[in-house]
């Protein structure tokens, strides 16, 4: 009997579909398809907010260093304020905090997790956001209240990248080398540099013979296309513009350039999922009326429904919430164990095809014309890429100035001329290009190598990891003493990081008070706390090969390259928050380290690891 009777689409079908669509943009490549914003291409990545401000070398000491400036950074030096830790220097390469939100300001971006749960420290800040989904700017300014309100610029350095961490084992502290010529000294070393960082370009042949204008959406030039992040873009009124990317920034920026350029070129390789965003005003009583703790039960709230707990009420409900089952194939939670795990991907994947059907539908009901509309529609399984939200998105392309031009059969724009941006046979005559093609995977922090790490017996890090990372619960490596890390790596996942991040950050401040409570000379763990995580990483795995192996190339996948996503503790971060809780009510004698004698002395070798 065909599976299809009772639901309305027959699986194979799309299964088949799914397959089809996904072979028609696979390229050998993978993630060398694009090219760095360096070299000759530099240019992409230089800061158009904030000038740069010349400045002695700095050599003094401080207890610690916060590497980082998004909201990862700003809940640790947060936190660590709050846990009496005064000597806290923050340090970034953007000019101002913000994280992404200092640098990504295009028109139209705003944030696609509901803000009361997203920007963090808003009681202790004082403030409840205007917007349900609150626009780029009022979240950049809130990061900078952050910083205000803790104190965090009083020491901080702006424009300025750690080029090497060094550990002095004899003063038992770090050493900080940076690009501005600091030699500095930190006790304690948090890295929260995050993981997208660097605009990435495609590698279209000639485009460095385009003669119009060009540039990155994280880097956005206002002063060629006037307007803000509201829109009135009136430098493009005279324009033909071409947009290059329709991820979750193209979804944002597009109706905007459709209102204001003269004609607009949407050129797509993958089509987003647009789901209803459903944004609205905060209704002033209903924030009048919040009482003492609201934020944090409607945090915790949320990442449990997405985490796949069972929770009674969901009080954000919204397209996350409703969707939580059919993200456990990329993201950590739990799963429904009273099922054979058989049943259990037969039953997600049916629910699955519901979902993007629904997606689909939606492009029918909203676009015009029936073959842009057929380009617009994703074929593929619900998280094999960001899931999208939109209101404005697929309606700019029933405006007569807007073309949808799909490159799937090309695997991309084709090459550019000094005039025009080339697909196949057909040429587009533009004067401005705007690359909307993310961020380099990988380019920032510890595991890239842009940041190298000698620990004890200078030892790099990379080293000590070449077999995969070694930590305890993500934060700590035993041989690299006072240095922590924040991220997904050997911790927790969620669609919505700043929880995790600001979990991340009470936690490190939790263990640096108990450090300076009991006088510690080290926080390092133990060799056997550290196996013992890494083996639990590795029992608790989930196995999502099968399914990254089916999606369609992009960020998730490395282009169709990677096969395994996530090193995360898969059981969730509910479930992982709860090991952390449990783990500080002891007595923390796992990275606590008094007695030194059996810690070797340091060794004089540390030019010859990095010469070699």
């Amino acid at each position: 009997m065909s599976q299809s009777i009772g639901l309305g689409f027959d699986p194979d079908e799309l299964r088949e579909k799914y397959r089809r669509e996904r072979d028609r943009r696979l390229r050998p490549d993978g993630n060398t398809q694009y090219r760095r914003a360096a070299g000759e291409f530099g240019y992409y990545a230089k800061d158009p907010y904030t000038p740069r401000v010349e400045r002695e070398p700095l050599t003094d000491r401080v207890e610690v260093l916060v590497v980082g400036g998004g909201f990862g950074g700003l809940l640790t030096g947060a936190r660590l304020r709050e846990a009496g830790v005064d000597s806290v220097r923050m340090l970034d390469e953007a000019g101002d905090f913000g994280g992404t939100w200092y640098w990504n300001r295009y028109p139209g971006i705003q944030c696609d997790i509901e803000s009361y749960v997203y920007m963090p420290l808003l009681e202790e800040v004082g403030y409840v956001p205007e917007w349900r989904y609150a626009p780029g700017e009022e979240i950049r300014r809130h990061a900078v209240a952050i910083g205000r309100h803790y104190g965090l610029y009083r020491d901080a350095v702006f424009h300025t990248r750690v080029t090497r961490l060094r550990w002095d084992e004899d003063a038992a502290e770090w050493s900080v080398d940076t690009d501005r010529g600091d030699a500095m000294r930190a006790r304690y070393v948090v890295v929260s540099s995050g993981t997208l960082s660097q605009p990435k370009l495609p590698g279209i042949p000639g485009i460095e013979e385009f003669r119009g204008h060009t540039f990155h959406t994280s880097r956005w030039d206002y002063g060629y296309t006037g307007g803000t992040q509201d829109g009135g873009l009136t430098g493009l009124a005279d324009k033909d513009v071409a947009v290059v990317g329709t991820g979750a920034t193209g979804l944002q920026v597009v109706p905007h350039l459709a209102r204001d350029a003269r004609r607009l070129y949407v050129f797509q390789r993958t089509p987003s999922s647009v789901d209803v965003r459903d944004n609205r005003p905060t209704d002033p009583a209903w924030a009048a009326s919040l009482p003492p703790g609201w934020q944090r039960e409607r945090m915790e709230n949320f990442l449990a429904v997405v985490s796949g707990e069972n929770v009674e009420h969901d009080l954000v409900h919204d397209g996350w919430t409703a969707t939580a089952r059919l993200q456990r194939k990329m993201l950590t939670g739990a799963v429904d164990t009273t099922l054979d795990p058989e049943e259990r991907e037969r039953l997600d994947e049916l629910a699955d095809f519901v979902k993007m059907n629904e997606i689909r539908a939606r492009v029918d009901e909203i676009v015009n014309d029936p073959s842009t509309a057929e380009s617009l529609k994703p074929w593929y399984r619900y998280m094999c890429k960001r899931p999208g939200f939109s209101d404005e998105y697929l309606q700019a392309f029933n405006m007569p100035s807007v073309t949808l031009v799909d490159t799937a059969d090309h695997g991309g724009v084709t090459r550019m001329t000094e005039s025009a941006v080339v697909v196949g046979d057909a040429e587009y005559e533009v004067d401005c290009v705007i690359f909307a093609t993310g961020f380099e995977t990988g380019v920032s922090g510890v595991l890239s190598g842009t940041l190298p790490v000698y620990g004890r017996g200078g030892t790099p890090l990379l080293e000590t990891w070449a077999r995969g990372p070694r930590t305890l619960h993500g934060f700590y490596t035993h041989g690299y003493p006072n240095l922590f890390h924040l991220g997904s790596l050997q911790n927790a996942n969620s669609v919505n990081f700043v929880h995790i991040l600001q979990e991340q950050a009470g936690h490190i401040a939790a263990v640096i008070a108990a450090a300076r409570k009991t006088g510690a000379r080290y926080i390092e763990p133990t060799p056997e706390a550290e196996e013992a995580w890494c083996t639990t990483i590795r029992e608790s795995a989930t196995d999502n090969s099968a399914f990254l192996a089916e999606c369609t190339p992009g960020y998730y996948n490395a282009e169709g390259t990677r096969r395994q996503a996530t090193t995360s503790y898969s059981p969730g971060p509910v479930a992982f928050h709860r090991i952390l809780a449990a783990w500080r009510e002891g007595d923390l004698s796992d990275v606590l380290v008094t007695d030194t004698s059996g810690i070797p002395a340091a060794t004089t070798n540390l030019h010859d690891h990095e010469e070699g």
